[in-house]
Order: structure tokens, then sequence, then C-alpha cells
């Protein structure tokens, strides 16, 4: 199995803090803001930014947590019942800055659902995107405005982002993959 870790859990940590930093530079501070995170990962990062944006402005900042299962547009042809999680966001997001967290940016379609999804809730002032890893392959024309790291893949490697909230460990894998997704063995 062909398995290369890319980010350790202290480069994890280490992109965490530089990205706090660089939203709230970007914003010129935390007024207005609020941060959503996309179901799983995207929930558990957007929550740290949270906290480490709370650390450096001595202000908190509210965060909101958000299921596109209904808004993607791969659900037609699956035989399976999707699993729907809630959306929690328990504020107006109406004349907000949003910064949108996902883990991994890859076709850039679960993207474009969660932004129909926010934009079902409200019309915010702006949305920012932020995103762990930017691995390339859009499909649709979405950009990030805050990257933790550009890893470059081939079709056949997949991005496997690990984080203590659900795994053993906070890092970040390049995996060989076949057709159907599953890990290869080297």
């Amino acid at each position: 199995m062909n398995k290369i870790r890319t980010i350790d859990s202290e480069s994890f940590r280490r992109t965490v803090n530089r990205l706090a930093h660089e939203i709230v530079e970007r914003n010129i501070g935390t007024d207005n803001l609020v941060i959503v995170g996309i179901r799983t990962r995207g929930e558990y990062l957007a929550r740290r930014l949270a906290r480490k944006i709370e650390e450096i402005e001595g202000k908190s900042v509210q965060v909101g947590i958000l299921d596109i299962t209904l808004y993607r547009d791969d659900l037609r042809g699956r035989l399976d019942q999707p699993q729907l999680k809630s959306t929690e966001i328990l504020f107006d997001i109406t004349g907000k800055v949003v910064v949108l967290v996902d883990d991994v940016l890859f076709t850039g379609r679960t993207i474009r659902s969660a932004l129909n999804a926010l934009t079902d809730l409200g019309r915010p002032a702006l949305i920012e995107l932020l995103v762990l890893i930017d691995r390339g392959h859009r499909e649709l024309p979405i950009k990030a405005d805050f990257v933790g790291k550009s890893i470059p893949t081939s079709l056949k490697q997949e991005i496997k982002v690990m984080m203590t909230e659900t795994d053993s460990e906070d890092s970040v894998y390049v995996l060989d993959v076949d057709e159907e997704g599953k890990e290869t063995r080297a």
C-alpha cells in the first residue's frame, strides 16, 4: 500500500494557527465574522479555527455546522438512503462575513452544494472559502480564499485527512486507490 504522510500533527497545528491568523488579517478582526464548517471534518476544523481566533483576538466567533446531504448532485441514482444529519446554524448569516470551512477541495461540487445550502439560510455580505487541502482537479470554477496546503494529486490518489476528533491522530495522507476508490497494495 502506498500511503504517504504529507502533514504530521505538528504541521497540522501550525497550519490551523496560520489559517486563523490569515482570517483575522484579511477581515481586519472578527467583527461581523462567523465560521461555518461542512460536516464532518470541516465542522471540527471550523471549531479549532474559532478557538484559535478567540486566543488571538480575545473575542469569540460564532460557529455553525452545515449538512449538505440534500444539496448534493450525486444523490440521484443511489439505491441507499442518504445519512441526514442536522445543520446547526443558530444565528442569522444575513449581512455576515461567512468563512465556509472544509477539509479537502477537489472537484468543487461539495462547495457548490454548500453555497446553495447557505444561501437558502440567508444572504451573507461575503462568503470566504477555507480548505485545509486543495488537491486540484476542479470541475467547477471554485477557488479557495484560504488554503492550508496545496497537494497536487492524480485521479488515482486520494487525500485522507485524519483528526483526533474521529481518528487517532491529526495528519494528512496521500493514498493510491484503484478505479473503485479502494486503497491499492504495492
